[in-house]
Parts: structure tokens; sequence; C-alpha cells
């Protein structure tokens, strides 16, 4: 299984993958810092978010409120058994490393621009330094790819989707999984002239302006199926933003993801803000507090929306 691993990408096989065996280039670690927050240096200002400490906690506390949503559940695809796992945007790791927990025989790979994984790793697990909007090069092909929290990482996402297509077996799954870049209320609760509408519109034409869109989530099915997958299916979950609902499973939602957008908030704010629009950082830093106080206000019913979209590569047909 670890044959093919030191290949399995154009990156992996120039500088060697992030893994306990292989040592990878030291260029990697000399993280950028700006506004007081740290980024990744592989492919430098392709990405908007920071990957220090802060940033690592929020993303696993995401992990732990898609759980909730999910009721445990690591995927929606009807997958069985899968022999090559491939995980987009990795992250902490957190995800793959429970996949490969779950299928122990399973090759899992894992790609992400920063190296912020952990060491100490299931055996059948491989963390590589990767672009995935670079041409890809795998070896061999995957049972089923994931791509979660993208929202506003991707240039390009047709080419991302015919990649996912080429690198998948015949009959193999690709899901997404991504929540809004956008806080909803039903009952026009938020006022226009809020601090958070505000942030928010910002956000959404600091990231189109970048060449990214923010809040990709509601269009992926579409471009799913235009991708050409079969049998594609979308499921959607209402998350409250904060602890104004009155159910107890929904409250406690609500609080974890108050903490998320908090965090979140300035992650991804700071780069895009003063970089794009050429905002002061302590005029984002005011606009926040704002967002953040309208974000606690119990009478402002804010809530986002968490899709899932999979879909199946056509089989071989018989014959061909």
């Amino acid at each position: 299984m670890a044959d093919d691993r030191d290949v399995d990408s154009a990156y992996a096989e120039s500088v060697g993958d992030y893994s306990e065996s292989t040592s990878i280039a030291s260029s990697i670690f000399d993280y950028q810092y700006e506004n007081g927050r740290r980024y990744h240096s592989y492919k430098a200002g392709q990405y908007f978010a920071p990957n220090d400490e802060q940033e690592q906690e929020r993303l696993d506390l995401l992990h732990h409120v898609q759980s909730m949503v999910l009721g445990g559940e690591l995927y929606k695809s009807p997958i069985q058994e899968p022999q090559r796992v491939l995980d987009i945007g990795t992250g902490t790791g957190i995800w793959a490393m429970q996949i490969a927990d779950m299928f122990p025989m399973a090759d899992v790979v894992a790609t992400d621009l920063s190296p912020i994984q952990p060491t100490w790793v299931p055996p059948n697990i491989q963390f590589m330094i990767d672009d995935c909007e670079a041409d890809w090069t795998f070896v061999r092909t995957f049972d089923y790819i994931r791509l979660g929290h993208m929202g506003g990482s991707i240039a390009d996402w047709v080419k991302l989707f015919r990649q996912c297509m080429d690198n998948l077996k015949p009959g193999g799954w690709v899901e997404v999984i991504d929540f809004e870049a956008w806080g909803s209320t039903d009952d026009d609760s938020l006022p226009e002239d809020s601090s958070w509408h505000t942030w928010q519109t910002e956000l959404s034409t600091a990231a189109e302006k970048f060449g990214r869109i923010m809040n990709i989530s509601p269009q992926i099915k579409g471009m799913i199926d235009e991708a050409g997958f079969q049998e594609v299916q979308h499921v959607v979950y209402k998350v409250p933003l904060s602890t104004w609902p009155k159910e107890k499973h929904l409250k406690d939602l609500g609080g974890y993801m108050s903490l998320i957008m908090t965090e979140a908030m300035q992650a991804y704010s700071l780069a895009l803000f003063t970089r794009v629009l050429g905002w002061d950082p302590a005029e984002v830093e005011v606009l926040l507090a704002g967002a953040r106080k309208n974000l606690q206000n119990p009478n402002y019913h804010l809530y986002t929306r968490l899709h899932i979209v999979y879909g199946r590569k056509p089989p071989e047909r018989e014959g061909l």
C-alpha cells in the first residue's frame, strides 16, 4: 500500500509527503505572518484563512458541530468498504483520521496546503501537502473523494469536479459538505443596516474580487450534475447561529455555532478585507465587533444551512 506514496502527486514526488518516514521541505514551515495571524507558505496568498492554533481549534469544533448535525455520521454516500479514499482540504485531518479508523483496510490520502496535521495517526493514512487546484497526478484512482468546507477556496470548480471524475474508479462517489457562508432569518429579524449584514456582504464581495465564491454551497449540486455524476443527492440541514432556539438540541447547536462564528469572522475577514478591499485592520475589527454583538442578540434569529451533495461516477458498461 505504501509503495506508490512517493509518486502519488507531483508535490510528493518532488519533496516527499508529510509523514514520519519522510522529510518535507523546510520552506513549507516558513509560515507567513500578517495582522497577528499565521498563514501557510506553500502557495502563499492563495487561501484566505490562517493556519495557526486558534484556527485549528475552530476547525476541530466545526467538525464536532458537523457530527452533531449528522448524528455522528462521517458521510452520506452509500460507500461500502472503500479501498482508496481521498480527503481534499483536510485541515487538521480529524475527519480523515476517523474515516481511516472506520475503514482500517482502506488507503486514506488527505491533502492540504498546510502541514498542520498530527504525527501520530492511523497506519493507513497519508497526509500530503498539495494544491487541489493544480493538475492531479495520482497514480491510482479512488473509491470515494470528499471535499469539506471549501467555500471561498476554489477558483475553478468545474476543473476540480472534472479532476474528481477522472480520479474516481467507475462507480466511485464524490461528496461535498459545506455550510452556507451567509446568515439568514425567516422572520426578517436582522436589520439590513446591521453590522452582520454589512460584514457578510463585504466578505462576499471581497471573495468574488479575489476570484472565488464564498457562499458556494447552494451551487454545488448543479455543478456536480453538470460534471456528469449520476444518482446525485442533495441534503440540507438548517443550523442556528446562536442560542435563540427554544429546543435544547438546537440551542446547544447554536451555542457551538456562535463560538465558531465568533472565531470565523476574523479568520475569514482579515486577509480578504485588508488585501482585497484595502481596509485598515482596525476598521475590520470595528465591523467585526458590531457583527459579534448582532450574533449574540437573541432577537436576531440567525441561522445557516449545511449542504451535503454526493454523486456517483457512471460505472463501466459491460462489454466495453
